[in-house]
This record gives C-alpha cells, sequence and structure tokens, in this order.
C-alpha cells in the first residue's frame, strides 16, 4: 500500500481544479545538469542504460532533483526509446552521442516482422515505477512516461537522431503502408506500456511528440495525431478509484492545440513558441496547460529568470475564468532542460513560481 499523497497540486491543475499556487516540474528534472546525477552515472558505469535499467539507480535520479528543488511531481527516470529497443532494435548510446539503433526499420521485411514486445521485456521499468512510488512515500505525485507513436518512429526509421527526418519522411510518401503499419504497432505497444506505469503507480502519464511539429500540416493530422489518439483512446484514466491525468505535447504543435485537445488529453503540453494566454482562450474550456518558458531563459541571472518565471505566470492569468469556472495551469519548461543549465537559476526559478502565483491565487480569492 503506497503512502497517501502529501501534495496533490500538480494533479489537481491537471484536472482544472483550485490549487494554492501553479504547481511546478521540469522536462529531464532528473539529468545531466545535476552534479549528483553525474555521480550516480558515474557509479553505474557511466552508461545512461546502466542508469535506466537498474530500478535502484533510476529510483536514485529520480529522487535527486525533489531532494534539491521544492518541486511539485517526480517523473520516472527512463528514456522514451525503450519500448523500440524491446522490439529488437539494438538501442545504444555512444559516448558523447546521442541514441543509436543497430537494427532501423529500413525494408518491408523489418516492417513485417515488427511487433509489440512483450512487457516482461520491460519489467526494469515498471519495477522503478514500483520503487520510486514507494520511495516518494507520497510527498508528491509520480508522472509515468512515453515517447508518441511517430516520435518512436522517427528514430525506429532513422536509426538515430535526425536534422531533416530524411529517411522517415521519405516512407512516408513514397511507402505509407509501411509507415502506418509501424505506427499502428507502436500506438498499441505505447498504450500497453503506459498502461502498464499505470498499474506500477503512475500517477499520471505523458505522451512526448517531440518531432510532430517537423510534419507537413495534412501529415501530422495522419501520421502523429491519428496514432496519439490511437493510444489516448487504449489508456486507463483511472486506477484505485482515483484518476490519472494525460498530458499530451507536442514541440511545434501551436497551431494545432484544438486537435490535440480533442484527442481526450487532460493537459496540453506548449512549447516556448505558444502564446499562453491566446492557448488559454483557445482551449482552456476543455484541458488544463502545461509550460512554457524557453529553457534558454535559465542561462540569465537569477533576477531575470524569476523575471521571465512571473510573466508565464501572468500571461496565463487568474486561475478562475470568466465563467466561475477553474483553468488549470501547471509550469514547465517549452522542452527540456539543457544539460549546463547552472542549479542556482533552477533554484530560482522554483521559487519565483510558487511566490508569484502564490500571490496571484490569494490576491483573485480577496477580489
Amino acid at each position: 500500500m503506497n503512502a497517501p499523497l502529501q501534495n496533490d497540486t500538480f494533479l489537481r491543475a491537471c484536472l482544472r481544479q483550485p490549487t494554492d499556487y501553479t504547481p511546478v516540474w521540469l522536462m529531464r528534472q532528473a539529468g545531466r545538469y545535476l552534479p549528483e546525477y553525474k555521480a550516480s552515472r558515474l557509479a553505474a558505469g557511466n552508461s545512461f542504460m546502466g542508469l535506466a535499467t537498474n530500478p535502484r539507480y533510476a529510483t536514485e535520479v529520480t529522487l535527486q532533483p525533489l531532494d534539491r528543488y521544492p518541486l511539485d511531481a517526480a517523473i520516472l527516470f527512463s528514456d522514451i526509446l525503450t519500448v523500440p529497443d524491446a522490439m529488437g532494435l539494438g538501442l545504444s548510446f555512444g559516448a558523447g552521442e546521442g541514441p543509436r539503433f543497430a537494427h532501423p526499420l529500413r525494408d518491408e521485411a523489418a516492417v513485417a516482422a515488427l511487433a509489440v514486445p512483450d512487457m516482461a521485456k520491460l519489467r526494469y521499468v515498471f519495477d522503478a515505477v514500483s520503487s520510486i512510488r514507494s520511495a516518494l512515500n507520497g510527498r508528491v505525485p509520480l508522472i509515468g512516461f512515453s515517447g508518441s507513436p511517430w516520435t518512436l518512429a522517427c528514430y525506429m526509421v532513422e536509426g538515430a537522431g535526425s536534422d531533416d527526418y530524411r529517411t522517415v519522411k521519405t516512407m512516408m510518401y513514397a511507402r505509407p503502408d509501411l509507415l502506418h503499419r509501424i505506427l499502428a504497432i507502436n500506438a498499441d505497444a505505447v498504450a500497453t506500456y503506459l498502461n502498464t506505469q499505470i498499474e506500477a503507480g503512475a500517477q499520471a502519464v505523458m505522451v512526448f511528440d517531440s518531432w510532430g511539429g517537423v510534419l507537413e500540416h495534412r501529415a501530422f493530422h495522419q501520421f502523429s495525431l491519428a496514432y496519439t489518439q490511437r493510444v489516448m483512446d487504449q489508456l486507463k484514466r483511472e486506477h484505485n478509484g482515483q484518476r490519472v491525468p494525460a498530458i499530451v505535447f507536442t514541440k511545434g504543435g501551436g497551431q494545432w492545440l484544438e486537435q490535440i485537445a480533442a484527442t481526450g488529453a487532460d493537459v496540453v503540453g506548449l512549447d516556448w513558441t505558444c502564446d499562453l494566454a491566446q492557448a488559454r482562450r483557445r482551449i482552456d474550456d476543455r484541458v488544463a496547460l502545461q509550460g512554457n518558458l524557453d529553457p534558454m531563459v535559465l542561462f540569465a541571472t537569477p533576477e531575470a529568470v524569476a523575471a521571465e518565471a512571473r510573466a508565464v505566470i501572468d500571461s496565463f492569468g487568474p486561475q478562475q475564468r470568466a465563467d466561475g469556472r477553474c483553468g488549470g495551469h501547471v509550469f514547465n519548461l517549452g522542452h527540456g532542460i539543457n544539460q549546463h543549465t547552472p542549479t542556482d537559476n533552477v533554484t530560482a526559478l522554483v521559487e519565483a513560481v510558487h511566490s508569484h502565483s502564490r500571490a496571484l491565487h490569494a490576491a483573485a480569492v480577496r477580489v
């Protein structure tokens, strides 16, 4: 039995319920900008997968930012590419390099052989979720996550990161049937993966559609959004009597906010190119919003960081909507935190979000 939550502000904001302040967590908050993370990675053989596949290390690294900052949610330490790795594509992380697959999907035979993996191959992830949830002891909620079907397909076809997505886009235009098969399998795998994380203890889940914004308008709907929808249609929305919020984040997806909200997400993530006030006018009758500070702000002075954080809070505005209902805002960056970020600036950020939003919420209540 897990301990009761001591701080449910993040979950309440996701569900557009009243909160005393705006909750904050940061994408990639457990990571390379923290000296304690670097020490843990060294202890794990200086291997990213050595950390991610060991539940004890994954738990340790997940909790590190919470021990340093008063964040309002923890997020599982893992990688979006664990699912295709379990499909047999051979994931590796070279020194100083990004992820790479030994067996990318480049021909009809490889695509035909693809299948939803046995979740037993991902047991280390679910064991980590259970371990982290226990170690949190109710401090804050735990977020589980996966890459979107499209984003996973980009890596699976390209074989690594890409500047132009030429290989996967060539498949998309020349052999859309092959890409649709990959995406359908990915969607079913992602849904099963997230549901198993929920069963293991994740209290919210997030779909990272990191590369949805590289698609042409019609292609986004056919090859990204349709398969995110397929995930959402299969997702558990309640566990042990508790609602499990779902967050969908498409980097570069500002023009499609209404369609992303229509997937049934509880929260839509925004990158820094989105006008938060305008996004609220467009969709906050249906969903909460998450975002959207430019991560590069964190390289300025602490005073500038705090000022930019306050500007994001002000852009969202009062929690109470004109129709009397509550809007939901989860403060976050518009993409993952940079590995070179000064740790003191994260302190300034979290303090500014909490103090300014608390004052704003209190003033709105007094009016």
